[in-house]
């Protein structure tokens, strides 16, 4: 009987675009994140000082909310 051993020299190469879909991954997320915040920031923004008083906010808030942050 004969044996037939093969070496090959791996790289981890899973590993390897593993770290790189995560990296992406997490690059889209903050992506996503800094554009919600820029389209709230700015929506409010366009808002009144009574359209504002209306929903309990003051201009001071508007950062803070695109932020995600929790008020008072």
């Amino acid at each position: 009987m004969a044996a037939y051993y093969v070496t090959r020299t791996t790289y981890d190469s899973h590993a390897f675009f593993g770290r790189i879909g995560s990296f992406l991954a997490t690059a889209v997320s903050n992506l996503t994140a800094w554009n919600d915040a820029r389209v709230t920031r700015n929506a409010l923004a366009s808002l009144t000082d009574r359209e504002l008083d209306d929903i309990g906010l003051v201009r001071g808030d508007i950062d803070l909310v695109a932020q995600g942050r929790a008020l008072r």
